[in-house]
């Protein structure tokens, strides 16, 4: 339990770093074209979107003549798992997202942790989440090396690297639920990654299938907005891999800090069930 507090504290030391350094820039650098909270957060992967699942957005507030710069730190604590994901992205017109993430795993039953790096691109295909009648529709791709490999070996995996490839579409309706705006997202990803890659790709069961994933959220106000996500994952290596769930909140203050409050259900992992717990994460923009 101590090893847990100290993670978490350092974990948000790095987090309150991060952040700092985004709110010392000069605000008449920042990329703001775009209203507030339509980006969405960051999810775990690095990509623009929710917690679990990327959306069509793009990362940061850039529109079509400018750059945007974001960071985020994601702590997620389950039952018998720890999850820290760090890292940047860079958006590019509006038109081209690029994002690199760093995921750390601690696995509390065999005192170990696993780590993997995430590199993707976001390619922006077609339409705007607000302005345009047919939804926003991206197109992603996420490679992932994982670099600690033998737990991922010794349960049937076939390697230790593997590229996710998703398209998503995203939607903005103004007043739409008794007057609230309501944001809905699907995506369908095609990945052999089990446990979004932590436990390496592929294996005896090898279901590298299309995947579903889709997100809702309400705006309740122009700061704050509430939502649900579902995630569907294969299970290559036959440990009942579950789909995952989350309930998030998440807060706008303005539009250089995001801070994200999420329940999560994420099922089984690695054959040992019922792991529910908390997610929380901070991101900044530039």
């Amino acid at each position: 339990m101590n090893r847990l507090y100290k993670s978490i504290l350092f974990n948000w030391l790095k987090l309150s770093l991060v952040i700092l350094s985004f709110l010392s820039m000069p605000m008449t650098s920042f990329a703001n074209g775009k209203i507030l909270a339509t980006p969405g957060v960051i999810q775990i992967e690095g990509s623009g979107g929710g917690g679990l699942v990327p959306w069509a957005q793009l990362a940061g507030y850039a529109t079509e003549d400018e750059i945007a710069l974001s960071g985020f730190c994601t702590q997620a604590n389950v039952k018998d798992f720890q999850l820290t994901s760090c890292g940047a992205q860079l958006n590019l017109y509006d038109r081209v997202e690029i994002s690199f993430a760093k995921q750390n795993f601690d696995v509390d039953p065999l005192s170990l942790t696993l780590s993997q790096n995430i590199i993707g691109v976001k390619l922006r295909l077609y339409g705007d989440l607000l302005y345009s009648t047919w939804p926003q529709i991206s197109l992603g791709i996420q490679h992932k090396s994982l670099g600690t490999p033998d737990i991922a070996y010794a349960l049937g995996a076939e390697d230790d690297t593997g590229t996710d490839i998703y398209l998503a579409a995203s939607k903005l309706h103004l007043g739409l639920l008794a007057g609230y705006n309501v944001l809905w997202n699907i995506s369908t990803r095609y990945t052999q990654a089990n446990e979004m890659g932590l436990l390496g790709f592929g294996g005896p069961g090898d279901e590298s299938t299309l995947q579903a994933e889709v997100s809702v959220a309400v705006l309740l106000n122009k700061h704050l907005a509430v939502g649900t996500e579902y995630r569907m994952k294969p299970d290559n290596l036959g440990l009942e891999e579950s789909n995952w769930k989350d309930v998030f909140v998440a807060w706008f203050p303005n539009k250089y800090v995001t801070v994200t409050l999420a329940y999560l259900d994420l099922g089984t992992i690695a054959a040992i069930p019922d792991q529910t717990g908390w997610y929380l994460s901070l991101s900044g923009s530039y």
